[in-house]
């Protein structure tokens, strides 16, 4: 069976301002792992009865690399090495400023988020049926979810995604992310479902 995934190539991101290439290019061969290992569970899935104890734990087991596989795509392309700000003015910049009342305000629940202890995610949502924005922390790849939602934007902070250029200064790092956010595509995100 040929792989259904492929690895996206997020190279254009060497050089971000903030982000060492050595700790992008592992953050990337990381991703790819998450590919990789999707790729192996469902051909493997494929080969087993559906009934047995091997086979549940191995679907488990897919949520968890399928996950980590699109929340790393989520997060890679919302990052760009052009010099971008956040416009007020625009359809999700209106929605962000009634929501928190300002991009500052936005941006300090955003990171205060961001520093809960753990390994997770942070990630700015879209309730698919009232379209209200709302920040929540995903643990793991696949742990907290919201229903109905859309990711418009994903924040990795799991220790990978900084230790190597922050050692354990995740205010820091989180710090030099807000500058690197892709709104365009954040933007795109909007009302997709």
């Amino acid at each position: 069976m040929a792989d259904i995934y492929t690895a996206k190539d997020f190279k254009h991101l060497l050089g971000l301002p903030g982000f060492s290439d050595t700790m992008l290019t592992n953050h990337f061969t990381l991703y790819e792992g998450y590919v990789k290992n999707t790729n192996l569970l469902m051909e493997k899935l494929d080969t087993l009865e559906a009934s047995t104890p091997e086979y549940y734990e191995l679907r488990r087991r897919l949520g968890w690399e399928f996950d980590g596989m699109r929340m790393h795509e989520l997060y890679f392309a919302n990052m760009t090495k052009e010099n971008q700000s956040f416009s007020a003015d625009s359809v999700l910049g209106k929605k962000v400023v009634a929501t928190w009342g300002s991009f500052d305000a936005w941006k300090e629940s955003f990171s205060k988020l961001g520093t809960i202890r753990g390994i997770g995610w942070v990630v700015l949502l879209e309730d698919n049926a009232t379209k209200e924005l709302f920040h929540a922390w995903i643990g793991d790849h696949h742990e907290g979810h919201m229903v109905d939602t859309t990711m418009l934007l994903a924040m990795d902070c799991w220790e990978h995604a900084y230790i190597t250029d922050y050692g354990i200064k995740r205010a820091d790092y989180i710090a030099s992310f807000i500058p690197t956010i892709d709104w365009t595509v954040v933007e795109k995100r909007l009302g997709t479902k």
